[in-house]
């Protein structure tokens, strides 16, 4: 669930697996590429053109308190602007977190309970009306909406709100997060959050007008504080955006916004896709795909090919979580045995094999700080049998996987379900919209016995942004709830606490490092593969730069743009 994150990226969009929504290092910046030609990928674009998109599904909401997935966070960039952001893709460090529509990363107190952030001058929405500390606050504020504050976690969990706020249209604007003059806003937070200018990157700070943004008024349209405005949109099959004649460059070092326009069209099969990007012609010459399907990948070692394929870094872990409500996944032998019987390289292959996917046998991917190399549960059908023993369900039991609508999907699911099989496991699949996956698997109350979804960063700095949404209990909530294992352990929950106030980075790291190995120990979820989503793009389009925290370590698509813009 990238999102992130931290719930997972919109399906062949040009993010890799779930945000998180949503480590350290990752994604790569200028040069990131494949093939003989693949440095050209990042040269400078010119003024101008309309850059495509090929889909296989649309985002999930254009509202950011409701989306929260590789995809969609990416689009978000284009269209809105927070107090901080991911640092551009080919930033000297693309990990870090960046000023956006604040002056700097904010001034912190001595007891790290109070942060501090100025406004920038020159910053306003689409109609010219200067953005204020007020409509920071009413935009953060929304978060704590029941039915709208279904997006990242971080905001509700870090800053402090009354335990019966329900956000600015039940309880009135949040008095935590004051506002002493219009340039100015004071956060309070619950407890010391060293990461706390990074929550403030996350989709669901973005600002509003105050009094908007009740109900559904965001589904459809927005309200644009970043470079490009919504000119037109047809849910599930097209999205058009345009220049904001308010945004002022002077006031943004993260776009370069070259493009005039951006045309994303959704609903493609994903060999569609590959297949028109592959031909290049008309105006898919200044398109841009998603992961290639898994039999394009022979096609991709053609010289004229080659030099449009772009290989990011995988930052994303795609895994199965257990929902340890059920029975018997209750049982951790139970879980283990899973855990030992799952074949991953099944998986691999399923997904496109080792071009497009490795192996993940912990929770971190490598490019995460705090990454430790370990595998508690290498493949043994006769131990996971034995176990299955133990527990008293020897003779096997029924499991119901959600999976996506999507034929890789589809693919892995049905590698663990025959190997599942192995060990007396019947599992069936019960196949969900991609547009509508995540936040169904995030209702508690719709969720089944397990899940295959995957974890990508919300900021790359840190491994905080991995364990906690997926394993800290006091998180688990009704709708947006990125805990599928549902598991509260008070073990768990200690070291995450802990481990959250560590100030010195490199021990942070050795502490998220070893809580990777705590929660695996306990098989809340099955870490699957690692993917990496070769993309092609077409032979117009450049500024390609991977990012590990904005675009889960796919394309960043602020600095992309069209060496000719009358191409096409």
């Amino acid at each position: 669930m990238t999102r992130r994150p931290i719930l997972a990226a919109t399906a062949l969009a040009v993010a890799v697996t779930l945000s998180a929504c949503g480590g350290g290092g990752g994604g790569g910046g200028a040069g990131t590429g494949a093939g003989a030609g693949a440095t050209s990928l990042t040269d400078e674009p010119a003024q101008g053109g309309t850059v495509s998109v090929l889909l296989n599904a649309d985002f999930s909401y254009l509202d950011p308190q409701r989306g929260f997935d590789g995809g969609v966070n990416n689009f978000y960039r284009l269209v809105y602007r927070t107090l901080t952001t991911a640092a551009p893709g080919n930033a000297e460090d693309p990990s870090a977190m960046v000023p956006d529509l604040a002056t700097d990363l904010g001034t912190v107190s001595e007891d790290g309970l109070t942060w501090t952030f100025t406004l920038k001058e020159g910053v306003a929405f689409d109609d010219g009306t200067p953005i204020t500390s007020a409509d920071v606050r009413h935009g953060i504020s929304r978060a704590w909406d029941p039915a709208l504050g279904i997006g990242s976690p971080y905001a509700k969990q870090v800053i402090d709100a009354p335990e019966d706020y329900e956000g600015p249209y039940r309880s009135g604007e949040l008095e935590t997060i004051e506002t002493p003059d219009d340039q100015t806003i004071v956060f309070h937070l619950k407890e010391p959050f060293p990461d706390f200018p990074a929550v403030l990157g996350q989709p669901n700070t973005v600002p509003f007008p105050v009094g908007t943004g009740e109900g559904e008024e965001f589904l459809t349209d927005i309200i644009a504080s970043g470079p490009y405005d919504l000119a037109e949109y047809q849910p599930g099959q097209s999205l058009s955006l345009v220049r904001n004649e308010a945004w002022d460059q002077s006031t943004d070092e993260v776009r370069t916004a070259k493009p005039d326009a951006w045309e994303f069209t959704f609903g493609l099969d994903g060999a569609t896709i590959d297949e028109r990007l592959l031909a290049g012609q008309g105006a898919d010459v200044n398109a841009i795909g998603g992961a290639v399907q898994s039999a394009t990948v022979a096609r991709l070692q053609t010289p004229q090919v080659q030099q449009r394929v772009f290989e990011p870094q995988g930052v994303c872990t795609t895994y199965m979580g257990l929902n340890t409500t059920k029975e018997p996944l209750g049982d951790v032998r139970v879980r283990q045995a899973i855990n030992l019987a799952i074949d991953k390289t099944a998986v691999q292959n399923a997904s496109g094999g080792t071009q497009l996917a490795t192996v993940a046998t912990t929770i971190l991917p490598p490019s995460i700080a705090g990454h430790v190399d370990y595998d508690l549960y290498p493949r043994d059908v006769e131990k996971a049998r034995a176990l299955l023993e133990e527990a008293g369900v020897g003779d096997g039991f029924e499991l119901v996987l959600d999976i996506r609508s999507q034929p890789k999907m589809q693919a892995q699911a049905e590698a663990v379900q025959q190997s599942l099989a192995e060990v007396g496991i019947d599992v069936s699949l019960n196949v969900i919209d991609t547009s509508t996956y995540y936040e169904t698997i995030g209702t508690t109350t719709q969720q089944n016995d397990a899940a295959i979804t995957g974890w990508c960063p919300d900021w790359a700095s840190s491994a905080s942004t991995f364990i906690p949404p997926l394993f800290y209990g006091p998180n688990i909530v009704e709708k947006g709830n990125s805990n599928l294992a549902q598991i509260d352990d008070p073990e768990i929950n200690a070291a995450i606490e802990e481990a959250q106030l560590i100030t010195d980075r490199a021990e942070a790291n050795q502490a998220w490092g070893e809580l990777d190995q705590l929660v695996m120990s306990k098989a809340p979820v099955v870490p699957l593969l690692v993917e990496t989503g070769l993309t092609v793009v077409g032979e117009n389009v450049t500024g390609l730069h991977a990012s590990p925290g904005a675009a889960t370590g796919g394309i960043d698509y602020v600095l992309v743009g069209l060496r000719d813009p009358e191409a096409g």
